[in-house]
């Protein structure tokens, strides 16, 4: 297998050659970086959504538009399938990268991430690393980046700027929105991560969620996105575990709605939480529902609950009553 920035470099080149179908803007830096728009100032869309799925997950997946049921409402959604659970979700699209210069600010994910050495230790015990001349990542940001950042990115990558691809849509775009929702995977992947659970041990993964609309300014948003995976995400994992009771320990801990703020549209838990991440229970944010399939012992588990009453609340359906 080629390493994975090469993986999303080919991806990213495939976004030039469909850049109008795609509606985005490209723009190459002073320094040599090229930049990608895909909801900032560009349309972008549903396309480029697909698109930045891929980029994130190092191609090493396969994500399709599915139907998802939203309490009688059938609302587009994402499906996403990996053989590569832990280099894909983990290694590469899980979001763990807090980029700042100046007054720039934005969330980095992509395989770029494990040039930087960002969160080392999940690298380690994964084990995965890799060593590249280029570097490739999506920023989920409001804004473009300029050559100091794309020079700061570089550096930390161990790159020349010239070498390095970056994609950007913001929250409140339709691609942004997208390729939230197709994070359901990675999703329980981190949840395990963080209880402590051995990831290597799963084997593939699928997952489906319904695509948030845009509801709202940016921060209704983010917290709209989180509920297409927090209250419609659905997941199934097969995996090699040979301590059956302790992994019905873990799925059971596992889903969203094992958490005190499980309940509600995320917006309100966050502003209940005076707009503090660090106040919110951090085990919300899982799927809503997942399967676990052990293939030694071929037993299936199943955990979690789905919530289209949450969901079309914090979507904000409306029925204007003209039927």
């Amino acid at each position: 297998m080629m390493g994975i920035n090469e993986m999303g470099f080919e991806v990213f080149e495939e976004m030039l050659d469909y850049g109008d179908e795609l509606q985005i803007e490209v723009h190459e830096l002073e320094n040599g970086t090229v930049v990608i728009d895909a909801g900032v100032e560009a349309q972008g869309g549903i396309g480029a959504g697909i698109y930045l799925s891929r980029l994130c997950m190092s191609d090493l997946a396969d994500i399709q538009l599915t139907p998802c049921d939203v309490g009688g409402v059938l609302l587009p959604g994402v499906q996403v399938a990996t053989d590569y659970p832990a280099v894909s979700c983990m290694a590469s699209q899980c979001a763990m990268w807090q980029i700042k210069a100046e007054k720039y600010f934005a969330m980095g994910s992509g395989p770029g991430r494990v040039l930087a050495g960002k969160t080392r230790e999940l690298y380690e015990k994964i084990g995965f690393e890799e060593f590249s001349d280029i570097a490739v990542l999506f920023l989920e940001s409001s804004r473009l980046p300029d050559e100091k950042v794309s020079a700061l990115i570089a550096q930390r990558c161990g790159i020349d700027p010239a070498d390095l691809r970056i994609a950007v849509a913001p929250t409140d775009s339709i691609a942004g929105l997208v390729q939230v929702s197709a994070r359901v995977v990675e999703t329980g992947l981190h949840k395990l991560f963080t209880m402590g659970f051995d990831i290597n041990s799963i084997k593939s993964g699928w997952g489906r969620a319904p695509i948030s609309p845009i509801s709202g300014d940016m921060t209704h948003c983010m917290g709209s996105s989180n509920d297409a995976i927090i209250y419609g995400g659905e997941t199934y994992y097969t995996l090699v575990y040979e301590d059956i009771e302790e992994l019905q320990r873990y799925l059971k801990a596992m889903p969203s709605s094992s958490s005190r703020d499980w309940g509600a549209p995320f917006y309100q838990t966050f502003k209940a939480a005076g707009f503090d991440f660090f106040k919110v229970d951090h085990n919300v944010f899982a799927p809503a529902k997942v399967v676990m399939n052990e293939v030694k012992s071929r037993r299936t588990f199943v955990c979690g609950k789905t919530n289209p009453q949450v969901l079309a609340e914090s979507f904000h359906l409306e029925d204007p009553g003209l039927s």
